[in-house]
């Protein structure tokens, strides 16, 4: 099998004269980090083979401006927006997919007030409409019997109350999904949000993805599914620091998608 992978970019695409159905939005970790290129990589192998006709923005791309604004610097997240919605707005976006929470959160409920109105969804929610359209097929062979635990992102869970998609694409697979005592509207934080990612945590008894990490490994998992760069960051760092990482893979749910289906 090729490892070719087809990425068209919406200049190209707007070129020719056409719309794509949709526009993935890869943000700045799947992007740059290369554990979250992963992820983006996964992601898109689903989307060539379910035929979604797609585009990314490439180049004309920039931060979504989440971090500036959650750190207090509302200036610079309005000049990232506005530089944004002039693109989006250019091209006449309709419906935009991401795989990041927190580009998820600002495109959807920070960008309309600014002049950026588009129908914004989770990667999850994405991915359970192809499946619910029969336009994917899940083998859910590989992952039967494992055990799989999935941490809510708090910018889909609490901010945005998506809850059920990722769930039900795990119980897809045939895997057993266990609830951790903190899941769903009573989710813990995996530490990394609020642009507390991109700096040492503060001094106290114990890192809050250590605490979250345990919360994970209570249940017992071969798998910690997550549904954020971010969070598999933090519960990626967790469970080092725990010496499992031989044992226990933290997988994004796009991850699991593609592996299931060996693409």
């Amino acid at each position: 099998m090729s490892n070719e992978i087809n990425v068209p970019t919406m200049a190209s695409i707007f070129a020719e004269g056409k719309q794509p159905e949709v526009l993935f939005w890869v943000g700045c970790a799947g992007s740059f980090d290369d554990r979250a290129k992963k992820i983006t990589k996964a992601f898109v192998k689903i989307l060539n083979k379910a035929n979604v006709n797609f585009a990314v923005l490439g180049t004309e791309e920039s931060c979504t401006g989440d971090p500036a604004k959650r750190s207090g610097n509302e200036f610079l997240f309005q000049m990232q927006a506005v530089t944004n919605i002039e693109v989006l707005n250019a091209y006449d976006v309709k419906k935009v997919v991401t795989a990041c929470p927190h580009c998820f959160n600002t495109l959807k409920n920070e960008y309309p007030s600014l002049g950026g109105s588009y129908e914004v969804v989770h990667h999850t929610q994405f991915l359970k409409q192809l499946l619910e359209e029969g336009r994917i097929t899940m083998e859910g062979g590989k992952f039967k019997g494992k055990r799989i635990t999935f941490h809510d992102p708090c910018y889909l869970g609490r901010a945005n109350d998506v809850y059920e998609a990722p769930r039900e694409l795990i119980r897809k697979l045939d895997a057993e999904l266990v609830e951790m005592k903190s899941c769903k509207t009573r989710g813990l934080c995996c530490g990394a949000g609020g642009a507390q990612m991109f700096k040492e945590p503060e001094k106290g008894a114990k890192d809050i993805n250590i605490e979250r990490t345990e919360q994970a490994l209570e249940t017992q998992p071969d798998i910690i599914a997550a549904g954020c760069p971010f969070c598999n960051t933090m519960m990626t760092d967790g469970v080092k620091n725990k010496e499992k990482e031989a044992s226990i893979a933290v997988m994004d749910i796009a991850e699991l998608i593609a592996s299931a289906d060996d693409l």
